[in-house]
């Protein structure tokens, strides 16, 4: 079968979970006998299309402007072009190429009439995984007014997603109920797990001792430093544990809280804090392999029930996990329950504050709780099961 996946961001230019996800998926599938090729763009393209391989992976590039990392407004305007864009670059690729089944990734929510126009020329059924849930989680957080000109502009391209997709793939039980409760669309529905392939690495570089930390138990957390994850909530929980002698975070990634943390690293003095800029994927899994505790932390005033993708490298490497959630999300019963780690609620700082104590004291507890963690990827978030629900769509 011939598939073709659609994301905003891919290896090797990104860093991001979602790219990472997206290109072990399109690896599976090509190990199981399948053509695969992935659409995504590039705003550091010259030429306006760009078609090679990653392992083994066909990767057509199209031209764009910056949708990573910037301003709002350039951003908003840049993913509002992604369909029209993709299209003009490689509309004859497309029309040369035809594919039996279409995948593809929510953020972005802009990719609506792309596969729109892709279901009509190749008669292909198409798959969403909608692993963010914007503009509603803006909405939470105020970033956005309820029923101004702007919530209903991305409405709109929102409504064109889902439309678009044959069945669409949410990340959590409590997602997809909040999703039938709030959503009309005629799409069917299901709980698509978050997925990773279970590959952990050696580590080749001693990032502890490169940080002067070879004496500490390193908390650390990879990925988006911006506001919907509250990344001053994990730098209470490090102000708290400044007297843990043996306690060191290491944060690492970009996003638009990276200012906020680094004025609160200083104001407070917090030496027990490394804050550190992206690094690429592999450089990521040696971080992985190098420390102790794997952290996340997401915003309390969400209403939506994330999965942060950065559970699944913890789980690799079998790094215990701590965090914090807002309330009523299933996360904190998946990982609990499977004893792969601490995941108290937003704003219950005196548990998250006793979660990580337990963690930092107790080694032996340390080192079964990982397990079970790598126990809990293998039985439900494998690169496997995923393809194997995608694939049973067709």
């Amino acid at each position: 079968m011939r598939i073709c996946l659609i994301i905003d961001d891919y290896l090797p230019e990104s860093i991001k979970v979602g790219a990472k996800m997206m290109h072990e998926l399109a690896c599976e599938l090509k190990g199981q006998g399948h053509e695969v090729t992935v659409v995504t763009p590039s705003a550091t393209l010259k030429a306006k299309r760009e078609i090679g391989t990653l392992d083994g992976v066909t990767v057509c590039r199209f031209r764009s402007g910056e949708i990573k990392n910037v301003g709002k407004v350039k951003r908003a305007i840049n993913e509002t072009l992604l369909s029209f864009r993709a299209w003009r670059s490689l509309s004859s690729y497309f029309r040369a190429h035809p594919h039996d089944l279409i995948v593809y990734y929510s953020p972005s929510i802009f990719f609506g009439s792309l596969v729109s126009r892709l279901k009509r020329l190749w008669k292909a059924p198409s798959y969403l995984i909608l692993r963010d849930l914007f503009p509603q989680w803006a909405l939470d957080q105020g970033l956005i007014r309820e029923g101004s000109k702007i919530e209903k502009y991305f409405r709109f391209f929102e409504k064109k997603s889902y439309e678009s997709a044959d069945t669409i793939g949410l990340m959590s039980q409590k997602n997809l109920e909040w999703f039938k409760e709030k959503v009309r669309q005629s799409s069917k529905t299901e709980v698509l797990y978050n997925w990773a392939a279970n590959t952990p690495v050696q580590a080749e570089t001693n990032y502890k001792e490169q940080l002067g930390l070879s004496e500490k138990t390193v908390y650390f957390y990879g990925g988006n430093i911006g506001h919907a994850q509250d990344m001053m909530n994990i730098v209470r929980l490090a102000k708290k544990m400044r007297d843990e002698a043996k306690a060191h975070f290491v944060l690492v990634g970009a996003g638009d809280e990276v200012e906020l943390v680094k004025e609160a690293i200083q104001k407070e003095e917090l030496n027990n804090m490394t804050l550190m800029p992206s690094v690429s994927q592999e450089e990521f899994k040696q971080m992985l392999a190098a420390f102790d505790i794997g952290l996340f932390t997401l915003h309390k005033d969400h209403s939506t029930h994330n999965f942060p993708g950065k559970l699944l490298g913890y789980m690799v490497q079998e790094l215990p996990i701590l965090g914090s959630v807002n309330a009523g999300n299933d996360l904190k019963e998946v990982v609990e329950e499977a004893g792969a780690g601490l995941v108290s609620v937003n704003g219950e700082d005196e548990a998250f504050y006793s979660n990580a104590l337990k963690l930092l004291h107790d080694e032996e507890y340390r080192i079964l709780t990982g397990r079970n963690g790598k126990k809990l990827l293998d039985a439900v978030f494998s690169v496997e099961a995923a393809c194997k629900q995608i694939l049973k769509t067709y």
